[in-house]
């Protein structure tokens, strides 16, 4: 385990801060922090203990010192290495000793062995949900770099996302409950960070299970991706993806901006207006009807191909019943969409000789 207890937290903050401007961060992340300053707002930092996310602690830790008294370190505890596990959190502990930084750490109380990706994700999430509530924080601000971006485009285009889900990581993610995810690192490439932290003298905590091939993020990474960035012969094929990330969210933006002023979902969510979605291109069709759907109770899960055959409905805009789980049904007439539950089942009728008489 690193000597964390020896180590100057603060010079090599210092030290990184020099290696890693501001100016070397992402203009959108810094731009939000510039437009965000209150100083009496505590920003929360996602802390592993990784190289990324120390990275990332130093340098808010650095840049922004009027921040630090206001700084929450959170870190979560899978539970999944054993030791390992207890060691990156005394580790992030000390780091925060150093820097004098408040830490919270959590743990997976149904952690089990065999855990997926998604399982373990959500856990963590809770737990920042739980934290950041708890603590009244908007700002959540994450380590995830360059290399990330590519990950990220490679898993998704496997299961066919739209712009919506190409666009991420955002460096500014507003989130559905009004929160805010901040990545400053995406415009760093993760031996760019490797080497500066180096430089500066920085230990980190190495994940062993990052190295596995349990996970499909760790194949993209260590088998894909290698590959992919040997294939584009000289180009820099991270750079290429980061910059594709930025336009695919341009798009995006400029749909989510069309829909909105379109205004097809009434100001309750019950009722989706198809009529003023006649003759849109499909894509903002289809991002008026997620957001109606989204707005519904009890709908279960829709399947990807129930959704086309909803959206193929609502292009066409005749009447259609369409069932969605046991809440009830999507209804389409006269130009509207609704939701209309399912009636309760009658209970069975009272036999008439069982009825009471009178005189």
């Amino acid at each position: 385990m690193p000597r964390t207890l020896k180590t100057d937290w603060p010079r090599v903050a210092a030290e990184l801060a020099t290696r890693v401007p501001r100016a070397a961060l992402h203009p959108a992340t810094v731009k939000w922090a510039h437009n965000h300053d209150d100083a009496a707002a505590s920003w929360g930092v996602a802390f592993s203990g990784g190289a990324d996310s120390l990275a990332l602690l130093l340098l808010i830790w650095a840049h922004w010192p009027e921040r630090r008294a206001k700084l929450v370190a959170l870190h979560f505890d899978h539970r999944l290495r054993g030791r390992a596990s207890t060691a990156d959190a005394k580790f992030c502990e000390r780091v925060c000793l150093g820097l004098g930084v408040r830490f919270v750490t959590g743990s997976w109380t149904k952690s089990r062995k065999g855990a997926s990706e998604a399982e373990s994700r959500t856990a963590r999430f809770a737990f920042f949900q739980r934290e950041l509530g708890r603590r009244r924080i908007r700002a959540l601000w994450f380590g995830h770099q360059q290399d990330d971006i590519a990950e990220t485009l490679l898993m998704r285009l496997a299961r066919g996302s739209g712009s919506a889900g190409l666009a991420a990581p955002r460096p500014v993610h507003v989130m559905p409950e009004g929160r805010v995810h901040v990545r400053p690192l995406l415009a760093l490439k993760k031996q760019v960070i490797i080497e500066a932290l180096t430089a500066a003298g920085a230990v980190w905590r190495e994940d062993a299970s990052n190295e596995t091939a349990d996970y499909f993020r760790n194949r993209i990474r260590h088998e894909a991706l290698p590959h992919w960035i040997a294939a584009a012969e000289g180009r820099d094929a991270l750079a290429g993806a980061a910059l594709s990330r930025e336009l695919i969210e341009e798009d995006d933006v400029a749909l989510e901006a069309w829909v909105d002023a379109l205004s097809p979902v009434s100001a309750d969510g019950r009722c989706l207006d198809v009529k003023v979605l006649k003759d849109k291109p499909r894509a903002v069709v289809r991002r008026a009807l997620h957001r109606w759907l989204a707005g519904q109770r009890d709908i279960g899960d829709l399947s990807r191909q129930g959704f086309n055959t909803l959206l193929a409905a609502v292009e066409k805009g005749s009447f259609t019943r369409f069932s969605l789980g046991r809440g009830g049904f999507a209804v389409l007439r006269k130009g509207v969409l609704l939701f209309e539950e399912k009636l309760p089942v009658d209970p069975p009728e009272t036999p008439l000789n069982n009825l009471g008489a009178t005189n």
